[in-house]
């Protein structure tokens, strides 16, 4: 006896006159649009401008919405390309099928074009956007709930996913919700990239790596758990091996670059300002040169005095302030020309 499940909705689409309102694509700008607010959020208090992350996701969004639905449809082929199947339905995003690495992959392409074009490090603005990344796939995981699609495999559970529709080979019963597992996942990835950023200080795309990599440990076992049709590699889905070699190249990079090169980066922006006043937790970045620099700049002041003469009589604090203060510009121009 059935005495509690999650239902599942009797469509997935409502009209507004002529117009169609389909939950997946509610569920995905929803999430592109959290992903932007959080990443702004980020991208200023690491010292950058604020609308540079909408400006490169302009490039990113479209590229990964592109990139999702190649690996869906070249991994699902025979999907559209079979026997009785028409090939114009790849096309139908709204119905469904985007894969998270294509997803990645060609939005990481989109982004490296628009930081190019801004003269900004693409690592410092992946780490930005990394937990934002996390929760607009927590709440794209919902676009399948409104599909009744990617579930696992029956259960009598009190949380178990009551599948209604016989569409497309699917047959009426309750399930394990794996939308609701991952869903649920990316969140505490998400959560789990901000608190490691604000203890460790990761930068230079080590905590774009830990969301890759954590993302990759929870889809491992969520995928061993559905029961929709995938290709088989050695007894496992093809999406757990993807996984797999994803989490390792994640971890490497993570481990090789922190002893590469550790810290952050001095400057994410250029011309958008020190970053020591923005930091989420208060402290400046791991480089002392805007320290530094504000350092000089006070003692100049400091030392000209109310006949602005000391600074210029030559007199040993005067020289030292100005000393401190060029020795503290210095590194930061040379590192922006280098970003750039």
């Amino acid at each position: 006896m059935e005495l509690a499940y999650i239902p599942s909705p009797s469509r997935g689409v409502l009209y507004l006159g002529p117009v169609p309102l389909r939950g997946y694509a509610f569920c995905i700008i929803i999430g592109v649009f959290v992903a932007v607010w959080l990443g702004n959020k980020r991208w200023i208090a690491r010292g950058g401008r604020s609308g540079t992350v909408a400006d490169i996701a302009v490039w990113a969004v479209p590229f990964g919405l592109v990139g999702g639905r190649l690996y869906h449809v070249i991994t699902d082929y025979e999907l559209y390309f079979s026997e009785g199947r028409d090939w114009v339905d790849a096309f139908k995003v709204w119905e469904g099928g985007l894969g998270i690495w294509g997803a990645i992959a060609l939005g990481a392409l989109g982004a490296w074009i628009g930081c190019r074009r801004r003269g900004i490090p693409m690592p410092a603005y992946a780490d930005a956007v990394a937990p934002g990344i996390a929760f607009a796939q927590a709440i794209g995981r919902w676009g399948n709930w409104f599909n009744q699609e990617l579930y696992g495999r029956a259960t009598d559970l009190p949380w178990a996913l009551k599948i209604t529709s016989s569409a497309d080979g699917r047959v009426p019963g309750t399930y394990h919700p794996t939308f609701l597992y991952e869903s649920l996942w990316c969140i505490g990835v998400g959560l789990l990239v901000i608190w490691a950023d604000r203890r460790f200080r990761l930068g230079r795309g080590r905590a774009f790596a830990l969301y890759v990599a954590a993302y990759c440990a929870g889809r491992f076992w969520i995928e061993y758990m559905r029961v929709d049709d995938a290709h088989h590699i050695l007894g496992l889905r093809l999406n757990n091996w993807t996984a797999l070699l994803v989490f390792l190249l994640a971890v490497t990079y993570m481990v090789v670059s922190a002893r590469k090169r550790p810290g952050r980066e001095p400057v994410v922006e250029p011309g958008a300002g020190p970053s020591d006043g923005g930091e989420e937790d208060g402290e400046s970045d791991d480089d002392p040169s805007g320290s530094a620099a504000a350092s000089g700049s006070a003692d100049s002041a400091d030392s000209s005095g109310p006949s602005g003469s000391a600074g210029s009589s030559g007199s040993p604090r005067g020289a030292a302030g100005a000393g401190r203060g060029g020795e503290g510009k210095a590194p930061d121009k040379a590192d922006s020309a280098g970003k750039g």
